[in-house]
């Protein structure tokens, strides 16, 4: 998905319900009844917002059983929010026994990651742990060299910090060095070496570029001040509560290479058209970055909880659906498409925000209109290494926001 302009309405809740009540609604099963229901948004024109109509299934059954652009072999793709649901799968889970997709397969969510992280950093944030604005050799004085002393906590959530390029990790730019590599160990302290020998690309703050290593620091603020591993604390306070038991975050387990239970399996082609399954990984390498285990129903549940102030108070959540300043752009001078946690796209006049994410045989992404007419999750297993995810992605967005909107 192309990101477009930043969608500039403001939430309005005079009466916000208590995290607690939102929380229970969410778990109950009562996602129609609570979660569901549109946020009140003020328009800046003063009209009433378009009412998307309901999913159109053709539109998006096309969508997924293309299997071909780009090559994979299974997808599943989850459409609710106030406007309707939709929920199709296409393929297989598992090209070696042909099994079809479970309702409740696991996947590796890559990046999505960092909107889970991005949420406990807001929530220490508003507790009064933790600084946003405070520098980040604050918390980790011994990590970053004193040249890196401008660079905030604040900074790291929305990639504007300008850390150098990682420099002495192994290039995994064809199978068989993925094969070859992917059950390398790696420490957060030992990822966050590689970008401290060169200078900032930049002045924080003047502009984006879009940095796992930002989050890998940033988990690591939150284990400092919370004093225990990040996935620890996210488990406590989001995947409990939200009872998502398909979610895991692989550093907080026993064993970090296998996904537990029935999952969606991904593959590589060899380059001779055989594949090979790379299911299992270790996921150090992309620690707080792009490690997360989940389920599209896991994350359609996270996002209804989290558009619906269940999870933070507005004054928190507005910075997840703020872009930089006008003059922060990207390295390539596009607008800034990232914010604290999330990125926005505007498809067929329709503003998404949310978070897409990618591993070595899988692609996702969690998306929503701020008012939850609209929430899609998806994910599907791409089978050729470097392969670009989006016409999938894009295919989706379309048929989910296609036909032409009426008025309330």
């Amino acid at each position: 998905m192309t990101p477009m302009p930043l969608f500039r309405s403001r939430i309005s809740a005079p009466r916000t319900p208590s995290r607690r009540t939102l929380l229970a609604g969410v778990v109950s099963g009562a996602a129609v009844a609570t979660v569901g229901t549109p946020v009140p948004a003020v328009a800046r024109s003063g009209t009433e917002r378009p009412t998307l109509p309901p999913p159109d299934a053709r539109a998006l059954r096309a969508a997924i059983d293309d299997l071909a652009h780009p090559r994979a072999s299974g997808a599943q793709l989850r459409v609710t929010g106030s406007a309707g649901r939709w929920y199709g799968t296409s393929g297989v889970s598992d090209p070696a026994t042909e099994r079809h997709v479970g309702l409740n397969d696991r996947v590796r969510a890559g990046s999505i990651t960092k909107a889970f992280v991005a949420t406990a950093a807001l929530q220490l944030a508003d507790e009064g742990r933790l600084r946003l604005e405070a520098p980040v050799r604050h918390y980790l004085p011994a990590l970053l060299p004193e040249r890196f002393g401008a660079v905030t906590v604040a900074q790291l959530l929305d990639h504007t910090s300008g850390l150098p390029d990682h420099v002495g990790m192994p290039d995994m730019d064809t199978p068989q060095a993925v094969l070859r590599h992917r059950f390398d160990r790696w420490t957060p302290q030992q990822i966050v070496a590689t970008v401290t020998q060169g200078e900032l690309k930049f002045r924080p703050g003047t502009a984006q570029e879009y940095r796992g290593i930002n989050y890998v620091l940033a988990a690591l603020v939150i284990e400092q001040v919370a004093g225990r591993p990040y996935g620890i604390e996210i488990r406590d306070r989001l995947l409990r509560p939200l009872r998502l038991g398909h979610t895991s975050f692989p550093s907080a387990e026993g064993n970090p290479r296998r996904i537990r239970g029935p999952h969606m399996h991904g593959c590589l082609d060899r380059g001779d058209g055989t594949l090979v399954d790379v299911s299992e990984f270790d996921m150090s390498r992309s620690h707080a970055d792009g490690e997360l285990v989940s389920s599209t129903g896991d994350l359609h549940r996270f996002l209804a909880a989290l558009f619906s102030g269940a999870l933070l108070p507005q004054r928190q959540l507005r910075k997840m659906f703020t872009l930089p300043p006008e003059h922060v752009r990207m390295l390539d001078g596009s607008p800034a498409r990232y914010s604290t946690g999330l990125q926005t796209a505007t498809v067929n006049g329709v503003t998404l925000w949310g978070k897409t994410g990618q591993q070595y045989g899988y692609a996702s992404g969690m998306f929503a209109t701020r008012d939850q007419q609209r929430r899609l999750v998806w994910s599907f297993t791409p089978v050729v290494l470097g392969a670009d995810p989006s016409p999938m992605s894009r295919r989706i967005a379309g048929a989910a926001t296609a036909a032409t909107a009426t008025r309330r």
